[in-house]
């Protein structure tokens, strides 16, 4: 916890949490991503807080969100679980490597370069019209492409705090071709393990306040079901154009970083 950044927080600061929440399980419902690429900003912003504290109620808000959203869209049958599986291994594998190379490696020229992957993905997503009830076909060789987009979205995810489903559902979608919502279901899934786990890794070392983290994350949970209605409601190429702009934002974001912090 952090206690001098904001000894008693007022009906004001809760207020604004929630309505931060709201905004994030909205986003992480419709598209399958878990919501910090906007939450965090605004928690920066308007809650008052630094970058890790923001990251790491974020990353708390993300669980019980995840998981209500992932199980709706099992529960309408856009979901694999092994698929998920199958991610969810390489991601814990590249998470650990991009942690590994976090300080090991210079990341000015790493950073432009998935600011430039990110644009070539946006426009790709944009041009693109995925088949609405499309799946994969699980061969031996698809297993093996699959762990590797794992790790690569680990790998982002531990270097810049980029990843997930900004990185799985185009993935799935792009390379894979599979349906957007199967793709957005799937990516929550494999949000669930690494959020948890870092989550529990915040609580024990106490940088993350479980109130503060309850409440965007109650929120965000509420709301999600109203994303994963929008998503089913929206046509694809709606969707993937609406997807496509949530990664010039994250382009963006990135970009902004490595121009302030060279």
């Amino acid at each position: 916890m952090h206690p001098a950044a904001n000894t008693a927080p007022g009906r004001r600061h809760w207020i604004t949490l929630a309505a931060i929440g709201a905004v994030g399980g909205l986003l992480s419902g419709a598209l399958g991503v878990g919501g910090g690429i906007l939450m965090v900003p605004l928690l920066i912003g308007l809650a008052r807080m630094d970058d890790r504290r923001a990251s790491t109620t974020s990353l708390a808000a993300i669980v019980p969100t995840a998981l209500a959203g992932s199980l709706t869209y099992l529960a309408r049958g856009q979901a694999d679980l092994t698929l998920g599986a199958i991610l969810a291994v390489g991601g814990v594998a590249g998470s650990w490597l991009g942690t590994w190379l976090l300080h090991r490696t210079p990341l000015p020229r790493l950073r432009w370069m998935f600011v430039g992957l990110l644009v070539l993905v946006a426009v790709r997503m944009v041009l693109t019209v995925p088949t609405r009830g499309a799946a994969l076909e699980l061969t031996p060789a698809a297993g093996l492409a699959l762990v590797a987009v794992g790790v690569f979205m680990g790998v982002t995810s531990g270097l810049f705090g980029i990843g997930g489903g900004l990185v799985l559902v185009p993935a799935l979608v792009l390379l894979f071709g599979v349906d957007n919502l199967l793709a957005q279901g799937t990516s929550l899934l494999v949000m669930l393990p690494t959020a948890a786990t870092g989550t529990l890794a915040n609580l024990r070392t106490g940088r993350v306040d479980a109130r503060e983290g309850a409440v965007v994350g109650l929120t965000a949970t509420a709301t999600s079901f109203a994303g994963v209605a929008i998503a089913f409601a929206v046509p694809a190429r709606a969707a993937t154009i609406v997807f496509a702009v949530l990664v010039l934002v994250a382009a963006a974001q990135l970009a902004h970083r490595a121009l302030r912090r060279p």
